[in-house]
């Protein structure tokens, strides 16, 4: 015979009802919440030029239309290296040797047999 859980426990009253009011206070936010009109880029604007410009601090060279931006583009992109470098770091870190054999250090001279 299989019992059911207990769904009406005295320790799980509280932490139910602060859920459900965190959830209608949230509604109530994002529901009330008024966002303006998308903005989108302009007809014929070059995004990927535009990235690059502003990456290197130049301005436009020809016919481009570019789309202004922010001035830390750069110091985004040089924070985003670190953290990958990092992330492969802690991976390579982390990582376990499949083989036993390569990372145990031997007293006899490397030999498998032992004393032969």
């Amino acid at each position: 015979m299989t019992s059911r859980p207990q769904t009406r426990d005295a320790s799980t009253l509280l932490p139910g009802l602060v859920a459900v009011a965190l959830f209608g206070v949230l509604a109530v936010v994002f529901l009330g919440a008024s966002f303006g009109d998308a903005v989108g880029f302009p007809p014929g604007a070059n995004i990927t030029a535009s990235i690059g410009y502003a990456m290197f601090n130049i301005f436009g060279i020809g016919g481009d239309q570019i789309v202004e931006s922010e001035g830390f583009l750069i110091a985004f992109e040089i924070i985003d290296l670190v953290l990958v470098a990092a992330l492969a770091g802690a991976v390579m870190l982390a990582r376990r040797e499949t083989d036993e054999e390569s990372s145990a250090v031997r007293a006899d001279g490397g030999r498998k047999g032992g004393n032969d």
